[in-house]
């Protein structure tokens, strides 16, 4: 469903992507790890059409994303739900506004229709009450939950999560992949998920696809890693230093 083939992508003169390769089947939750600055944020923007690389395609559905005009890169983006890192909430509009976005501009709802899907996503993520509320009267986790909500309010059949837990106390991380595991069990969605909790994201994923330098190292699931003797694999996936790998 999604074919990433050879993008690079340079920043002053160096390759911050370098021919990366990877594939998500329909209906699988692709967990992208790698250390901080690995590219990993960068090469989602560029499967979701937000940033242009400069070599190398990315194939949704066959569809060729960087190819698309304008109208039709908008149109394949109703397809797609994305949870940002920063949560990219509106301030200037309230919580049921926020998560009733995305309902708004596809434009085929009724208010009716709207304001009972915003009360039921508000319901799931366990934040009944707070439309009227404005980011900034919300915490971290909360922010979190409603980008969450809005995210998915269309029932989107690919997803995109971008570090969902970061900054996030233990509990409310759990809640948001809790969420996650919920979207996958009851959807079928295709999803690609950064995170470096790797507890949280192990139980949600089917695969997994590591980063570094701008590379990719290793993919695989969750077995494939556990018996990976790659030094940087290991040290990254199993928390092992370079000298225990040495010694072992």
């Amino acid at each position: 469903m999604i074919r990433v083939e050879n993008i690079t992508k340079y920043h002053q003169g160096r390759p911050v992507l370098d021919d990366v390769s990877l594939q998500v089947s329909k209906g699988e939750n692709l967990g992208l790890i790698g250390p901080g600055g690995a590219g990993k944020s960068l090469l989602m923007k560029i499967i979701c059409g937000l940033v242009t690389p400069d070599d190398g395609k990315v194939f949704i559905d066959d569809i060729d994303v960087h190819s698309l005009s304008t109208t039709e890169l908008a149109d394949l983006r109703f397809r797609i739900g994305m949870l940002f890192q920063n949560y990219a909430l509106f301030d200037f509009m309230n919580v049921a506004e926020n998560i009733s976005f995305p309902l708004r501009q596809e434009g085929t709802y009724s208010e009716e229709q709207i304001e009972e899907r915003v009360e039921q996503a508000l319901r799931d993520i366990s934040l009944p009450g707070i439309g009227h509320q404005y980011p900034r009267e919300l915490s971290g986790g909360m922010k979190k939950r409603v980008s969450f909500a809005r995210a998915v309010i269309r029932r989107p059949p690919i997803l995109f999560y971008d570090d969902p837990t970061a900054g996030l106390d233990p509990v409310t991380s759990s809640k948001i992949f809790i969420l996650l595991q919920q979207m996958k069990t009851e959807g079928g969605v295709t999803s690609m998920t950064i995170s470096h909790d790797l507890g949280g994201l192990k139980p949600i994923c089917d695969r997994f696809a590591l980063l570094d330098e701008g590379q990719l190292v290793f993919t695989g699931d969750e077995s494939d890693f556990d018996a990976c003797d790659i030094g940087t694999v290991a040290q990254f996936w199993q928390g092992y230093t370079d000298d225990a790998l040495e010694t072992a």
